[in-house]
């Protein structure tokens, strides 16, 4: 491995003697790291989640109101996902990491200084529009730690370099009912941040490492937009991780709005869902490593769908135990498919150079290149679920004074998911389950679409 700064000028991780003697140790430290700017990342995009929650009475937004303000962090995440995919390849990864985790200081300085009854709405949509750059770290953080592992070791790596990122969900959630629990108010929580968003910008400074070898590639860029598959995996991404930071954004809501809970009341639960269904996001990946994503992922949507029907159950006759009983179920489903739906992506694209008579390297660096051009599309089309949901919410509270409209519309949306993940990657006969490593061409000549 030649290293000249803070840029790495080979990586080669499917070399199985350098990933032992070298690139393991290197790829680790920058998980590390790279998670951490993730996590923050994730907790400032979500900050609305919990701020919402301090809004009372004298700050004059109803409901419906919040809800759109939550959407509109979810929707700027979303989009800022698709240019901080390609800034790995422009600036490096630990470059990136080092601007990315700065701008976050934009939206909560912002936040610090305006929040308090008074604020126009305006101005509060407009500090809820620029913590929607904190969604746009999943996409760079995930892009440039694709390139560090080997095929084998993907679904587990991207699944805890996710999950510790969809922690900073569950995480801000909880400081927030510290917060609240003690009598304070939102600015001590914009406090509590700022120093630590200072703290995850040194680290990648003095940690982490750029690869020479990642480079934008406008021809794969394009190559995947065509692909079906990734217009298939945005779908399903919509299902999974759509939901996860739909319901995250949204659950303190709905149970303030149509349960009658107060803050601190609502807080004390809301961050469970968040917190399970980040923590079960790895499993899901190495799920995916021994047996698939695909299958992984078509069973996981039918148990989503199961807990969806609880939830509509628990909502038409307002039991709130049960009803927070089954969104919990339903939160740690989320994760379980982000992981699995996450390690889809590399899959399909090798399997796709496999048939095209791709072997070992050639048909490795072709999966890498098209899941890494796809991976940044995917993800925002996937975070745009979660505006989905928010508008759904807030669409069916106005009509019908609760939720449940809106789960009916979730549950046939699984539904839909199910059958297109079967009829697209499971429908053919599937093949022994595969580990993820790269097809010995003549023991095993054909990567079927059920092992990935």
């Amino acid at each position: 491995m030649r290293r000249s700064g803070m840029w790495i000028q080979r990586w080669d991780p499917e070399d199985g003697k350098f990933w032992e003697e070298e690139g393991e140790r290197v790829a680790r430290r920058n998980l590390v790291f790279s998670i951490l700017s993730e996590h923050i990342g994730f907790s400032i995009w979500t900050l609305w989640s919990v701020m919402v929650l301090f809004m009372g009475p004298e700050y004059g937004i109803d409901p419906a109101g919040k809800f759109f303000l939550v959407s509109m962090a979810t929707l700027v995440g979303a989009v800022a996902r698709v240019p901080y995919t390609f800034a790995v390849a422009r600036f490096g990864g630990r470059n990136w990491t080092i601007i990315a985790a700065g701008a976050l200081l934009v939206p909560t300085v912002a936040a610090f200084f305006v929040m308090e009854p008074g604020t126009s709405y305006t101005t509060f949509m407009l500090c809820a529009l620029l913590t929607g750059v904190g969604g746009g770290n999943f996409a760079s953080s995930m892009t440039n730690i694709n390139s560090f592992f080997p095929l084998r070791k993907k679904g587990w790596a991207l699944g805890l370099n996710a999950g510790g990122g969809n922690i900073g969900v569950p995480v801000v959630q909880l400081a927030g009912l510290a917060v609240i629990g003690a009598g304070g108010g939102p600015r001590v929580l914009l406090g509590i941040y700022i120093p630590l968003i200072f703290v995850s910008a040194l680290c990648a400074a003095l940690f982490m490492d750029n690869l020479a070898t990642v480079k934008n590639d406008t021809g794969a860029a394009k190559e995947a937009v065509r692909d079906a598959h990734t217009w298939i995996m945005a779908f399903l991404y919509v299902g999974t991780f759509g939901s996860f930071i739909g319901y995250s954004f949204a659950f303190g809501l709905v149970l303030q709005t149509q349960f009658g809970r107060t803050p601190l009341q609502a807080a004390a639960v809301t961050f469970i869902g968040p917190l399970l269904g980040s923590l079960i996001r790895p499993v899901g990946g190495r799920l995916a490593d021994r047996f698939g994503g695909a299958r992984i992922t078509l069973w996981n949507f039918v148990g989503m769908g199961a807990a969806t029907a609880v939830v509509v159950i628990a909502s038409m006759r307002e039991s709130l135990a049960l009803f927070v009983a089954a969104f919990v179920v339903l939160f740690v489903l989320t994760g379980l498919g982000n992981g699995s739906t996450y390690k889809m992506i590399p899959g399909i694209f090798q399997a796709k150079a496999v048939q095209k008579g791709l072997q070992g390297e050639a048909a490795a660096a072709y999966g890498r290149r098209l899941s890494g051009a796809s991976m940044g599309l995917i993800g925002a089309v996937g975070a745009l679920g979660g505006l989905g949901i928010n508008l759904a919410f807030r669409q069916s509270f106005q009509t019908v004074g609760s939720g449940t409209g809106a789960f009916v519309a979730f549950l046939a949306f699984y539904a839909a998911c199910f059958c297109v993940t079967w009829a697209v990657y499971l429908r053919r006969p599937a093949a022994t389950p595969d580990s993820g490593q790269t097809p010995d061409a003549e023991t095993k000549p054909q990567l079927t679409y059920a092992e990935v």
